[in-house]
């Protein structure tokens, strides 16, 4: 899934709505923004597919389509990448949630 992380600057999206005693919360204008701001689940339901679609509806990573080469009166079949009329998956339910890459969680299993 690549780097996923988020690229917003700033504000952080998993921060508690309680404003606690730290020292952003003695009154700033940043800690009255976040304690207003709604609370982010840490849960990813959906992903962007990697996978794409082609003239027939064949769902795939790549496409490869046979092509046959004569060389010095030899016929050669080879593998050609089919880039064109792709059409990408879009949108995928991910069955169970993720755990977002940057909420703060520590995983341990004894």
């Amino acid at each position: 899934m690549g780097a996923s992380g988020s690229k917003a600057r700033g504000l952080w999206p998993f921060a508690s709505t309680a404003g606690g005693g730290g020292p952003e919360a003695a009154g700033s204008e940043q800690s009255l923004v976040r304690s207003r701001a709604r609370a982010v689940p840490p849960f990813v339901f959906t992903r962007r597919g990697s996978m794409f679609y082609d003239e027939d509806g064949d769902l795939a990573h790549e496409f490869y389509e046979e092509t046959i080469v004569t060389k010095n009166g030899q016929k050669r079949a080879k593998l050609r990448r089919v880039h064109k009329n792709l059409i990408p998956q879009g949108i995928v339910k991910l069955d169970p949630p993720r755990i977002h890459v940057d909420f703060p969680v520590i995983l341990y299993e004894v």
